[in-house]
């Protein structure tokens, strides 16, 4: 039984749109488990993620049907100020108390048996999250499925200090869909009237100078984690800083499932190992290779990681049928068949190297299952660069230098990543890294990145052996600048040799990573350079992946990686407020106690023979 829109009262008064979907078998004594996902993407429509390996999709009347046949209440809810919801949508800052107050509402029901389980891809996992740091006692168990703040300031919103322009993009594509824009006519002409390409090349956004003028909720909220660069109580509020809650948190079975070329790799590491740390249920991890929530996608980009990158199948018969599994072990207390690993990890690599006929890097890659990630008996192994572009097990032991410019007028294109909501400006994935016609801010002359003088690239020779990187990575990066601020930015390459297919190789991205300079000391108290030797760490998102034999290990270093991350002016000016862009000459530092140097962790967990 669907009783459908049923408004639900928040403590300030606004109502909360929310489908509730009830068994069949309801008589005065029947109350069950309750299973709720909040969204702001319209809990009626399909979830894009919903699909499984034979492509069929998955309805919310199909999944709730699925979930009441298994003894469950589904609960569907839209987010305030989006769709049915009363209210003024700012994202992620309401989640938390609408969140509990959900869930008090729930467990009032007669038709609740007090037990209530959470689950939901990217915002839906955002939203679980947040109201698990309030601690409600009805919350027994969560499926947080690629979100889930850790803290917003260091993934999801920002990172190394830069703004994620992931934000601008998906405020402008959802602000489309808001209330207003779909019942005032002229709001919405003029976010259809806008051309946001063009937009992505007049940055910074000034407040009414920008795509979202017309919609002024989204604005604001958009431009002041733009121009918030600093970390302060701004950023450390319920629902983007799990971090500050961890103790929070219910001592409950959590699911923290993510991918390679997500966009909230390091948050759901971090959430994992936090709360295993400080909690005594179990805490499960699942990192597959895919996009973001494409779980069933065997492809990424343009590269092709093989029939054993599904989740179906490998890790279990389906996606539905094991958050089934798992909601009846956990809200239910049966035995079922999801006892799965505690680790699950897809490392990416060890295939042939050809082009599938699909046009595809057959790139490869495997399972792998620990009580932990990074695996036992994991090991750090450095290498340095040197002055002849190599990187290298032995140490320079004289400061040489290298220099390369950045100019905030021709940024560095972003070739893939991990990256999501880009679109239609810029996409994620693994992408041999060229300048191709088909990116945003390329020449399009299909020439290797690494062609531009902007870019200093360092490489090992071919690899006698296989070798597994799996896990966190750093790179330590010392640097002279003659502009009062900079950006340094990282990129983990795997260099595949000519082949056949691949005439000129192929340079396959695996991460990346960015550091603002004025951060380097304090992310409270930001410093300007003065022409000093400064040191900066830069954490790429972690990885897994097999560099096969014959290949080579990348570093590529730069100054700015756009549209992917906002683009330093160089200036020291207030972040997202940039007039006066310049030139940053810099010095890279490569010998002695000044030595820039990869720092890998690195596994035996070598492919099947």
């Amino acid at each position: 039984m669907l009783i459908s829109n049923q408004m639900i009262a928040m403590r300030d008064g606004i109502r909360l749109a929310t489908d509730i979907y009830l068994p069949d078998d309801m008589t005065e004594d029947n109350s069950w488990p309750v299973v709720l996902e909040r969204t702001p993407y319209d809990k009626t429509a399909h979830s894009r993620s919903e699909i499984n390996a034979d492509g069929t999709k998955i309805g919310r009347e199909q999944m709730a049907q699925a979930f009441n046949k298994a003894g469950f209440v589904m609960v569907f809810q839209d987010c305030r100020g989006r769709y049915r919801s009363e209210g003024n949508f700012v994202k992620y800052l309401n989640e938390a108390e609408d969140g509990i107050d959900t869930l008090n509402w729930l467990a009032e029901q007669s038709w609740c048996n007090g037990n209530i389980g959470t689950m939901g891809l990217s915002y839906a996992a955002h939203t679980q999250l947040a109201l698990a740091c309030l601690n409600p006692p009805q919350l027994k168990t969560m499926i947080l499925d690629s979100g889930g703040f850790a803290n917003a300031y260091q993934c999801g919103i920002r990172q190394g200090g830069a703004f994620e322009l992931k934000q601008a993009t998906w405020a402008f594509k959802q602000a489309k869909n808001s209330p207003k824009a779909k019942t005032v006519p002229h709001i919405l002409a003029a976010l259809n009237d806008q051309d946001i390409h063009t937009w992505f090349t007049k940055m910074p956004w000034l407040k009414g100078h920008n795509p979202l003028s017309s919609l002024p909720e989204y604005e604001a909220y958009l431009l002041k984690q733009w121009q918030h660069g600093v970390f302060d109580e701004f950023w450390q509020k319920i629902g983007i800083y799990a971090e500050g809650y961890y103790d929070n948190i219910p001592d409950i079975p959590i699911l923290h499932m993510s991918s390679w070329y997500d966009a909230y790799v390091s948050s759901t590491l971090q959430n994992f190992s936090e709360l295993t740390q400080r909690k005594t249920a179990p805490q499960h991890l699942i990192m597959g290779p895919w996009l973001h929530g494409d779980r069933n996608i065997t492809h990424s980009g343009e590269v092709q990681f093989g029939q054993s990158a599904q989740f179906d199948g490998n890790l279990g018969l389906d996606w539905l049928s094991y958050r089934l599994a798992w909601f009846a072990k956990h809200l239910q207390n049966k035995n079922t068949s999801c006892d799965t690993p505690k680790v699950s990890i897809f490392v990416m690599g060890g295939g042939q190297g050809n082009k599938t006929e699909q046009n595809q890097l057959n790139h490869g890659g495997y399972w792998c299952h620990d009580t932990q990630f990074p695996f036992t008996n994991s090991q750090k192994l450095t290498f340095y660069c040197t002055k002849e572009y190599q990187l290298s097990l032995q140490k320079p032991s004289e400061d040489d230098c290298i220099f390369f410019e950045s100019d905030p007028n021709h940024p560095i294109p972003t070739i893939g990543g991990a990256i999501t909501s880009g679109k239609p400006v810029y996409v994620g994935g693994a992408f041999d890294q060229r300048e191709r016609p088909d990116f945003f801010g390329t020449d399009g002359s299909n020439q290797p990145l690494t062609a531009r003088h902007d870019i200093v690239s360092f490489q090992t020779p071919p690899l006698t052996e296989d070798l597994v990187v799996a896990g966190d990575i750093e790179v330590h990066v010392w640097l002279t600048c003659d502009a009062p601020d900079c950006d340094i930015t990282v990129k983990l390459v795997d260099v595949y040799p000519a082949c056949d297919d691949y005439p000129h190789g192929f340079s396959m991205n695996l991460t990346d990573g960015i550091m603002r300079a004025r951060y380097r000391h304090s992310w409270s108290k930001p410093t300007m350079m003065t022409g000093e030797k400064v040191k900066l760490t830069v954490k790429p998102f972690a990885t897994a992946n097999v560099f096969k034999k014959g290949h080579c290990i990348r570093l590529d270093i730069a100054g700015s990686n756009f549209p992917h991350f906002d683009c330093n002016p160089n200036s020291g000016e207030p972040e997202g407020q940039a007039r006066h862009k310049q030139i940053a000459k810099n010095t890279l530092h490569l010998g002695g106690e000044f030595a820039t140097k990869l720092c890998l962790t690195v596994s035996a967990m070598l492919p099947p023979q």
